[in-house]
């Protein structure tokens, strides 16, 4: 949420210079803040309400099927969950549909300050993703290091040769950004991944 300041800059009175200096002051702190205490599923949910309404794509979290075992009715009005289980496991976070071609990706946050652990990823996202590449879909991961306020695009192609390689564990920061495209985050959207995208479909991926 962006905040204004409450006051009219036409009851402001200063000359041209000082309106200036005012509206780069705000302008400046809407950069800084504008990821401050969202998660980066958040981010990517901002930045594709963003999209739909723009009428640029349509992209959307996959919603995880659940088995409803037991509800409590306290009152009449009002149901609570009791006991539910995960009906399948889930294939990736996000998926949808840009200039006429399929986009499935998933997203993935650490606090290490130097690799990305391969463990958070499972066989069956893996699996998914290399599904969706050989039918020629454009898949990915936005991956961001918290502590470093870093956001990356890594191609799933990568993370799928890396995660195949059992002797590997982890990949370095370094690794990650020689093979993948950085972004900042912003405002309207949150998070431009779609410009990453756009390479990806000038470069024929």
């Amino acid at each position: 949420m962006v905040k204004y300041p409450t006051g009219s800059l036409t009851n402001y009175n200063a000359d041209h210079t000082d309106l200036l200096k005012l509206n780069k002051h705000y302008h400046k702190k809407n950069i800084i803040f504008s990821d401050r205490g969202m998660s980066l599923e958040q981010q990517i949910n901002e930045s594709n309400k963003y999209y739909l309404t723009q009428n640029i794509a349509v992209v959307h979290k996959k919603p995880t099927p659940i088995q409803i075992v037991k509800v409590d009715y306290p009152k009449r009005s009002r149901a609570v969950i009791k006991e539910a289980y995960f009906r399948q496991a889930s294939t990736t976070d996000y998926n949808g549909v840009y200039k006429g071609r399929y986009l499935d990706f998933e997203a993935k946050e650490t606090r290490n300050r130097t690799a990305f652990p391969l463990k958070n990823f499972h066989e069956h996202q893996i699996t998914h993703l290399d599904q969706c590449l050989q039918q020629n879909g454009i898949c990915f991961t936005i991956i961001r290091f918290v502590s470093l306020n870093k956001y990356f695009i890594t191609p799933a192609s990568f993370i799928i040769k890396a995660w195949n390689d059992k002797a590997k564990k982890s990949l370095t920061l370094k690794e990650i950004e020689h093979n993948s495209y950085e972004i900042k985050s912003g405002f309207r959207p949150t998070l431009p991944y779609l410009d990453i995208v756009d390479k990806f479909i000038q470069d024929g991926k």
